[in-house]
């Protein structure tokens, strides 16, 4: 892979074939229910569990209402302490803003920490276009890209890789970027996390320049927040000379008891801590201390789009936990790079198609990647609905009609299904309009149910393939209720 999602298939595509990859199964399989076992034992440790989500629900939406005026506080505190906030409508104008920053510090290499709306971006490749090398350094990022791979879950990228396959890649690329895979490395965790550690700890001394996301924005201050696990981060937001923070603007929140209420719930939803091991905060610039330039792009992309639907903008309350990804049976046999997107899973399927556009193909069938067994909304930190979602969005693809996508009116082309499909939902409709015609149709599979197939032919071979047809009684309903009480079952039947 190339670190881009451009050109990957629609989900059903690309779910058939990650499905019949039994490793990939088995590596999903053990993480997923390792992290939301743990994550079950931290929530529990609370009493006031549901008040704290109820609480984070509540700061997102009100902050989203008022979202303009908290940005421009945002904006004014990050200036006055010797920041410069960016503005970037979308992608493209994104990357040309990071990249003339970059270059005009002479640099060529940078080094990142973890930002999933870098991904989303595609920054990495339009620094690459512009003769920038940009490192990432989380262990998991740091796998993923010497893999020449793609992220597939939120909190841990290389999720669909084993200690075996890590311990490979490592082994053949690392030599290619500097310095070698120490000999005879094993793939015992501790040999493989110092063998990342030998690897980076020259690309931080050197880097000039570091690009980093936030979890948090903390408006009253113009304070950013990255928290993680490995201590990375900190390096790259400390040791460069130049700072640059990528951001979604949905990531600011109001004030520091604000923050307060998130720095509870997302340790424990994500890594099933009860806090974070690296919880870095910075504002502006400090003479003699981190870095002495900072820079802060805000990121729209479709953010203010979504805004606008009453129903899918809950979406934008997410905190990137993962919860609802290690809980999803579709995301636990299909893995993260079905989904086409930085954002993979049930918070994926929902906001994806929401930041790009239901119109496009590829993101029209994410909002069908579910079951809506709502396992997501129940583990999720901030209570989005996510089922909820997903039903209104399939509503969006199937009616069509006109959305404002980056800025632009976009007519959705309803969805059509397929014709036998449609054929099949217009016969039902005419034989549930005629009683009659129903009562016989009924009466007459209840005779011939003997000849009734276990497997469906033609166009539902497919569906039956790993389920059997139900058996038909010997008589329906109407026809039991009349023989046993006495009556025609127009009672019953209502």
């Amino acid at each position: 892979m190339s670190g881009t999602y451009l050109g990957m298939p629609a989900f059903p595509r690309a779910a058939e074939a990650a499905t019949r990859n039994e490793q990939l199964r088995a590596n999903l399989t053990h993480a997923t229910r390792t992290i939301r076992d743990k994550r079950a034992a931290a929530v529990a440790e609370l009493p006031d569990w549901q008040r704290l989500r109820a609480a984070g629900a509540a700061i997102k939406d009100r902050t989203l209402r008022h979202l303009d005026g908290y940005l421009e506080r945002l904006e004014e505190a990050v200036t006055a302490a010797g920041g410069q906030v960016h503005w970037a409508v979308d992608a493209e104008q994104a990357n040309r803003i990071v990249t003339e920053l970059v270059l005009a510090t002479g640099e060529r290499e940078v080094v990142k920490v973890k930002s999933m709306a870098t991904q989303e971006l595609g920054l990495n490749a339009a620094l690459e276009r512009a003769g920038v090398r940009a490192y990432e350094t989380d262990l998991a990022e740091l796998i993923v890209q010497l893999g020449d791979d793609l992220p597939s879950h939120i909190l841990v990228p290389a999720i669909h890789r084993n200690r075996r396959e890590i311990r490979d890649i490592f082994r053949e690329k690392m030599g290619d970027w500097g310095r070698a895979a120490p000999e005879g490395l094993s793939d015992r965790p501790a040999d493989l996390a110092e063998a990342a550690r030998l690897h980076l700890r020259q690309k931080f001394l050197d880097a000039k320049v570091g690009i980093s996301g936030a979890n948090f924005m903390v408006a009253e201050t113009g304070t950013m927040v990255v928290v993680e696990s490995e201590g990375n981060g900190r390096m790259c937001l400390t040791l460069p000379e130049t700072l640059i923070s990528v951001v979604g603007i949905e990531k600011v929140v109001p004030t520091w008891q604000d923050l307060e209420v998130f720095l509870q719930l997302l340790p424990r939803s994500s890594t099933a801590e009860r806090m974070n091991p690296y919880t870095s905060m910075w504002t502006g610039t400090t003479d003699g201390d981190g870095p002495e330039t900072f820079h802060l792009v805000l990121v729209d992309n479709g953010r203010t789009d979504t805004l606008a639907d009453e129903v899918g903008r809950q979406a934008l309350r997410c905190i990137r936990c993962s919860a609802c990804l290690n809980v999803c049976p579709v995301y636990e046999r299909a893995g993260g790079h079905a989904y086409g997107s930085a954002y993979p899973g049930p918070i994926g399927a929902i906001l994806t198609p929401q930041l790009r556009g239901v119109d496009s193909p590829l993101d029209a069938s994410l909002p069908y990647a579910s079951s809506l067994c709502g396992a997501c909304y129940e583990v999720c930190p901030v209570a989005i609905d996510i089922p909820e979602v997903l039903v209104h969005l399939r509503e969006r693809v199937v009616q069509g009609g006109e959305v404002t996508v980056g800025g632009t009116r976009t007519r959705i082309r309803p969805a059509r299904g397929h014709a036998a499909e449609r054929a099949a939902m217009r016969a039902a409709r005419w034989t549930l309009d005629h009683p009659g015609v129903l009562r016989a149709g009924q009466r007459a599979a209840g005779r011939l149910r003997r000849l009734t197939p276990r497997r469906l032919p033609g166009p539902g071979r497919a569906w039956s393939q790993t389920r059997d047809l139900p058996p038909l009684p010997a008589e329906p309903f109407r026809e039991w209720w009349r023989r046993t009480r006495g009556d025609d079952g127009q009672e019953a039947g209502r």
